[in-house]
């Protein structure tokens, strides 16, 4: 048996390749999380540059001079901002956490009233199958309570770390300084310590990496902010007015979490709860539920044309198991961090997934 020596060599190299870029990104989504400050400051730093470089050009001040501007306002905001969240997500966590039983003691309640209204006989079911129904119920029910317990003990337990938070903040304010002001130096610096044949593939996958994934993030932050904020007023709107929210900002919390994600929307929690409000007999809050929806509707498909192209040549299908396949690994915020994987992998991989992967890697030239 003749073994072709060239071609499998050529085959180990592109495996070797692409196991080499996978185990790369797999270490630069650890360095992420552990230097997650200047990673959130870098995303900062992408969001407020066009605010930079409008000052420049309409008071032609110098890069240095409109960037403090910025930098100012920005972190005035930011770190008043943080500071209300977190007494109020306190304040609302342990709240939340005290009268938890009762919430779910009281829809188990209402579950188990609204089977005894059916007639389950018109639908052939038997006592056995009605008392399973019953019981997978109640143990869905107690699951729910027990993920949203340990969610809220976990979110409390971070709060409390007060010195570590604010050291953290300290540093991503630190490091959005010197992002917005020196920012040419540090590119600079970069490109003088890294080798020229380095600094030339990187610059190549980076401008593409920046262009699709960075405008990505960036969008997708500002479109997650928008519905923050007017989820977040209209409940404290909806409160003065006299409606029974216990809970707004960790519901507006809540409702810009699941607006995130790719596939889902707003929609996917405000349309349930306000069913629930009318079933409730309160019909006017799932109205007004409703209201504020079509409101966040309307300003997202404004802005969002203007902030994101949303043909960004990955289909639901391929983002759909990328969501799925980051709950699986990391949890929750896998739901968030798999897509984000997938573009930075369909970049790095472009022109092997424009050519064919396997017929690249295993067909003969």
């Amino acid at each position: 048996m003749i073994v072709n020596v060239p071609y499998w060599t050529k085959v180990l190299k592109n495996i070797a390749y692409i196991a080499l870029i996978i185990l790369g990104l797999y270490v630069a989504l650890k360095l992420s999380i552990f230097y997650m400050p200047f990673l959130v400051a870098f995303i900062i730093s992408l969001i407020i540059e066009p605010a930079i470089k409008y000052i420049m050009k309409k008071t032609k001040l110098t890069r240095r001079t409109s960037s403090i501007i910025i930098f100012v306002l920005v972190s005035v905001v930011i770190i008043g901002s943080l500071a209300w969240i977190i007494v109020t997500l306190f304040s609302e966590s342990s709240s939340l956490l005290q009268s938890l039983n009762d919430y779910f003691d009281k829809a188990y309640s209402q579950f188990q009233s609204l089977t005894s209204s059916l007639d389950f006989n018109k639908i052939h079911l038997s006592d056995e199958v009605v008392e399973v129904l019953k019981n997978s119920t109640g143990d869905l029910i107690q699951n729910i309570s027990n993920w949203i317990r340990n969610a809220l003990m976990g979110l409390v337990s971070i709060l409390t770390k007060i010195p570590n938070i604010a050291i953290c903040i300290g540093i991503t304010v630190v490091a959005l300084y010197f992002i917005c002001v020196d920012k040419i130096y540090i590119l600079d610096q970069i490109e003088h310590h890294l080798p020229g044949q380095w600094v030339k593939k990187i610059s190549v996958h980076l401008k593409e990496l920046i262009k699709s994934l960075g405008g990505y993030l960036k969008a997708e932050v500002s479109l997650i902010l928008v519905s923050f904020i007017i989820s977040v007023i209209g409940l404290y709107l909806l409160n003065i007015f006299g409606f029974d929210i216990k809970y707004p900002l960790l519901m507006a919390i809540f409702i810009a979490f699941v607006d995130a994600l790719p596939i889902l929307g707003s929609g996917t929690v405000m349309i349930p709860w306000a069913i629930i409000c009318a079933i409730n007999g309160n019909w006017q809050l799932g109205i007004a539920i409703v209201v504020l929806l079509i409101i966040m509707s309307v300003v997202r498909q404004v802005l969002e044309p203007k902030l994101v192209s949303k043909n960004i040549g990955v289909h639901p299908i391929f983002t759909l198991i990328a969501m799925y396949t980051g709950f699986k690994v990391i949890g929750i915020i896998g739901l968030l961090v798999g897509p984000i994987v997938l573009i930075i992998i369909k970049n790095i991989f472009s022109s092997l997934i424009d050519q064919g992967v396997f017929k690249t890697i295993f067909e003969k030239n």
